[in-house]
């Protein structure tokens, strides 16, 4: 972290500008992505030169900003991001009520023949992952809002579950990110994430945290994420929430979001992200279940730093195996407006322009066919409950279990999930059905992804690529170069081949993937742009696929070109 992350001097040059403009409670994240501050509206006018203003959308009133935030000039190279100036629009948690035959707001369409809802233990055998062993060596964490509602409510639910499926007690720890929250919109939200992924695992986790925001504002949301991160301890997070993407690119929350993921993913941190529960049209929808007004997709599903997991209708044999699954008409999928493509899924996805496609899977979502949890103290609920809330922590579960089962010697997933997709049947292809704009169909597609997982099969899979990958990677030139660095790393037993990835990260911050050369050596000679920073990751190959070192983003030193 130290290689890529601001110094203390910058770090603390931000900190005592917000000081000397009159904000309160100036703390540095520990991983100095994240400077935040308590000030007033004047005071964030005056530090920001800018007008706030007060608004009303889609019945939500709040102030934002009318004109672009300005920082100093001394800071330019610094600051990414200005967060917390508009309260407008925030971020929606995906868990979404049956309404056919039962009260609530979901979904207005009929349910899938002969459609029932689950308990969530029944989905290791549903999904092929009761053969592996519980996600014992995994550490959870789960974001979302409200730290007083889990300690009254949420723990006492969990409890409730565990004792009714003889299930071993979790000890979770809970994390006030930005102090203490009664915001209550979270408890479903809680109890179908916290169930969901403790059900799926099969019963055991290593650790489990709530990382809780005090509300559900962008820059909250981006407060916790950036906690999660600088703690490092929860290495699979779900966070079943999100905005319209456009809105997390105006405020900024976009740009830092993407920086916090980056690191965790350089510390071998997943991130699995709902994609909604508006279809391909997120921006303009009224709520959980509607379309909006022009075709948009959610962030942070859409950061190509995530896993993004969208949603299926489900039918399950009579013995309880998986039989079918269709698209969810509401699983949020399409194109980003605003961010890349990784590496990985060029040339394996058809994506317009270039940009990143979503999702990467998808598991059951429909409220219709989804689960009845334990709930304010009733299990089991009187309602089933789904939404892309319920994919997302179905993926975190299964992939407990498969990196227990491989020592957790993976990072993050999607490089080689990509790498094996195709090759390898270790996905239900769901090729019916659509979320409005797009239909689903063979091989990967924009309601579905690559399909749900066949847990059981994947595993095993994924254990036969190098996943170490290379034991050290060094810049023989020191650091500073130009026009060229010469790269280095170890060999890996078992590899064909080895993939080259220089990433740029100034004077552009943070576009990864910028280009890949492919070598057979141990060894690559990289030329520079002048005024650039790169970094540099190394894949090793098989026949099979590639895979990153189990941190997935390699530490080593920049080159810079003068």
């Amino acid at each position: 972290m130290s290689t890529y992350a601001p110094t203390e001097a910058q770090a603390q040059a931000v900190a005592s500008y917000l000081s000397s403009m009159g904000y309160s409670n100036v703390i540095v994240d520990d991983n100095r992505l994240l400077v935040s501050a308590d000030g007033t509206a004047s005071t964030a006018a005056a530090a920001f030169n800018t007008s706030l203003s007060h608004f009303t959308r889609n019945g939500q009133s709040g102030i934002a900003n009318v004109t672009d935030a300005q920082i100093p000039g001394a800071l330019a190279d610094v600051v990414l991001a200005v967060l917390g100036l508009q309260t407008v629009e925030t971020m929606t948690t995906f868990a979404m009520p049956a309404a056919v035959g039962e009260t609530g707001t979901g979904a207005n369409v009929p349910p899938p023949s002969g459609s029932q809802g689950y308990d969530p233990t029944a989905f290791p055998l549903i999904y092929s992952a009761n053969t592996l062993p519980a996600g014992s060596a995994a550490n959870i964490g789960i974001i979302s809002d409200g730290s007083q509602t889990i300690t009254s409510t949420v723990l006492n639910d969990l409890k409730l579950f565990e004792s009714n499926n003889s299930l071993p007690t979790l000890s979770p720890t809970v994390v006030a990110v930005g102090g203490s929250s009664s915001d209550s919109n979270s408890v479903v939200e809680w109890d179908l994430d916290s169930q969901t992924i403790q059900a799926m695992a099969g019963g055991s986790l290593a650790s489990l945290t709530f990382y809780a925001a005090q509300s559900l504002l962008d820059s909250n949301i981006a407060a916790a994420i950036s906690k999660a991160v600088s703690d490092d301890k929860a290495k699979i997070i779900n966070a079943s929430l999100g905005i319209c993407e456009t809105s997390a690119y105006n405020d900024g929350s976009m740009a830092t979001d993407d920086q916090s993921f980056v690191s965790g993913l350089a510390q071998g941190q997943t991130f699995s992200v709902s994609t909604g529960d508006n279809g391909s049209r997120t921006c303009g929808a009224s709520g959980n279940g509607t379309y909006g007004t022009s075709i948009s997709v959610s962030y942070p599903a859409s950061s190509p730093y995530v896993v993004a997991v969208g949603g299926t209708s489900l039918q399950t044999n009579s013995n309880g195996t998986w039989a079918s699954e269709t698209a969810w008409s509401y699983s949020g999928g399409g194109y980003s407006a605003y961010e890349l493509p990784a590496q990985w899924t060029q040339g394996v996805t058809s994506v317009p322009s270039g940009d990143r496609g979503i999702p990467d899977v998808a598991m059951d979502a429909d409220p219709n066919t989804g689960v009845y949890i334990a709930l304010n103290g009733t299990y089991p609920s009187t309602q089933r409950w789904g939404g892309t809330s319920l994919a997302s922590p179905l993926f975190v579960g299964a992939w407990a279990r498969i990196q227990t089962a491989q020592n957790n010697k993976f990072g993050y997933p999607n490089p080689i999930m990509y790498a094996q997709a195709v090759p390898i049947a270790a996905f239900h292809d769901i090729t019916s059905g659509n979320n409005d704009d797009y239909n689903a169909g063979s091989n990967w597609d924009f309601v579905t992804g690559w399909g749900s997982l066949i847990t059981s099969t994947l595993s095993p899979n994924l254990a036969a690529l190098p996943a170490n990958g290379p034991t050290s990677v060094s810049d023989t030139n020191g650091g500073v170069a130009c026009p060229s660095d010469f790269i280095q790393w170890s060999a890996v037993s078992g590899a064909s081949s080895y993939k080259l990835f220089a990433r740029e990260r100034a004077p552009t911050p943070v576009i990864l993937y910028s280009f890949d050369l492919s070598t057979s050596g141990t060894g690559a000679r990289v030329t520079l742009s002048s005024g650039y920073t790169y970094a540099y990751s190394v894949e090793a190959c098989t026949s099979d696929g590639c895979s990153p070192l189990s941190t997935s983003e390699v530490t080593v030193t920049y080159g810079t070109c003068p």
